[in-house]
């Protein structure tokens, strides 16, 4: 493979959205100095969401109505990885459909996790899908949970339609601790603000800066856009000063997302990215342990490449909450009385879930090959003409529009998030099922309401650790 680069990007942010004043007011009695802080609103993952499944999102986003065909690999780089001994990218590379021979791995240890397996896969000779994904947790009235948002971003890696082209790349490894997060912690240990800026961002940073211009041969007044993530206000302008950098520095996705740990400097990249023209060069800073500095140029293709929802459509995309309360719990700060509905057992038949991993995981109905009717799930015999399933073909639901049949508010049964919504769904195909749905603002959802397809946590096993996974339903869009 020759002259390789990306080819396609997308991005995703979770819809739930809090102001910022909201979370800084119910620690007003013990943390008054949040206020001077709070500012727009942070973005939150719900109960069923985590690194997996906004992985799987962004993924689809940047894969879009194409398929998986020519891609070798599937990386994700996260430092809240749902599993510590079970590939999740596995799990991510399953949901979108890839072919069972394509590799997989886990990536981690570091907030430049993402900008890291980015240029390995850059630097490699096939193609690959590199995704990062993060929901940092930080400690009730920590300015962190202020700061901290969720979200990921994924970038296609190929030498077909390369839209940027890495020109000149270089990575310091330093162990500067500005914060760490022990194995058995929720919630990271920060260090001196100040210390970190100056002895850290302000001197590492540059430092793999000056090796990547002085590898792609150009000077800094060649790039037109500066790109860093840091949950430290400021810290990318005085990088950006200290380097002499003169063209735009990139917004940090405060209002709307927030913080998103290792994958904010692929989601800030995304962002850019959909603004770049062809021919602007795109300066690229990830920091943890060091730094990766990559330098990327936009070529005719960008408008092309970039995708339907993106960055941008994705914060505009959000459904407020006006209950910090909400947060607190989806993110197991809160531990309510629940009743004795929420006592059964969650244990997951990992035989039975591996024998259906096509349906469950990739989503696929069965089309009978006599009669053509499409059904889910697949049986042993035809719905219609009672065809043995042999004949069956599968047929993708995952990226099909189905519309609202109808649709109950449970609020009797146990559910993390109540009401539960459930209802009859019916797809462009004819399949006609009962489905989730998801995310629901306080108006409800009317019959006839056009529905997408996402990928989200049906069930946890708490006692075990165990997440079971399986495609819902939501609104085509929160508005």
């Amino acid at each position: 493979m020759t002259d390789i680069g990306i080819s396609g990007f997308g991005a995703y942010v979770p819809r739930l959205r809090i102001e910022r004043s909201i979370i800084a007011a119910a620690h007003a009695w013990m943390a008054p100095g949040l206020r001077g802080q709070a500012k727009g609103s942070r973005a939150f993952t719900s109960w069923d969401e985590d690194a997996i499944t906004m992985a799987v999102e962004a993924a689809r986003d940047a894969v879009g109505p194409g398929d998986l065909s020519g891609v070798a690999a599937v990386r994700l780089a996260s430092t809240n990885l749902p599993y510590a001994d079970l590939q999740n990218a596995a799990i991510v590379a399953r949901a979108i459909g890839a072919d069972t021979g394509v590799a997989t791995s886990d990536a981690a240890g570091s907030q430049r996790a993402g900008t890291s397996a980015l240029l390995q896969a850059l630097k490699g000779r096939q193609a690959e899908l590199v995704i990062a994904s993060d929901n940092p947790f930080a400690k009730s009235a920590s300015t962190q949970e202020l700061s901290f948002g969720a979200g990921a971003a994924a970038f296609v890696v190929s030498d077909q339609n390369v839209a940027v082209r890495l020109i000149g790349s270089a990575s310091v490894n330093s162990v500067f601790v500005d914060h760490f997060r022990a194995d058995d912690a929720d919630s990271d240990y920060n260090w001196e603000e100040r210390w970190v800026r100056d002895e850290g961002y302000a001197k590492i940073a540059p430092a793999a800066i000056k090796a990547a211009l002085a590898d792609a041969q150009l000077g800094i007044g060649d790039i037109q856009h500066f790109v860093m993530p840091s949950y430290l206000k400021g810290a990318a302008d005085a990088v950006a000063k200290k380097v002499k950098f003169a063209g735009t520095v990139a917004s940090g996705l405060e209002d709307g997302v927030g913080y998103a740990g290792a994958a904010h400097a692929l989601l800030m990249f995304a962002a850019a990215l959909e603004k770049a023209e062809p021919g602007d060069r795109i300066l690229l800073v990830g920091f943890g342990q060091g730094a990766d500095a990559l330098i990327f140029q936009a070529t005719d293709a960008i408008a092309a490449a970039k995708p339907a929802r993106g960055v941008a459509g994705s914060i505009a995309d959000a459904l407020p909450t006006d209950s910090y309360l909400r947060m607190l719990s989806f993110y197991g700060g809160l531990e309510a009385e629940w009743g004795m509905r929420s006592e059964k057992s969650a244990k997951t038949a990992l035989t039975e879930q591996y024998r259906s991993a096509d349906q469950l995981e990739g989503f696929n109905a069965g089309k009978c090959g006599k009669c053509e009717t499409v059904q889910f799930p697949q049986l042993q015999y035809c719905v219609n003409c009672h065809a043995p399933a042999e004949q069956f073909s599968d047929v993708a639901l995952r990226d099909d529009v189905a519309e609202v049949l109808t649709s109950t508010a449970d609020w009797l049964s146990y559910h993390p998030a109540p009401p539960l919504w459930v209802g009859f769904v019916r797809f462009e195909n004819g399949v006609r099922m009962l489905m989730e749905m998801v995310d629901i603002g306080k108006e409800g959802i009317d019959t006839g309401a056009k529905l997408r397809m996402v990928y989200r946590i049906k069930e946890k096993d708490r006692q075990r650790g165990y997440n079971r996974y399986f495609w819902k339903s939501t609104p085509i869009s929160a508005a």
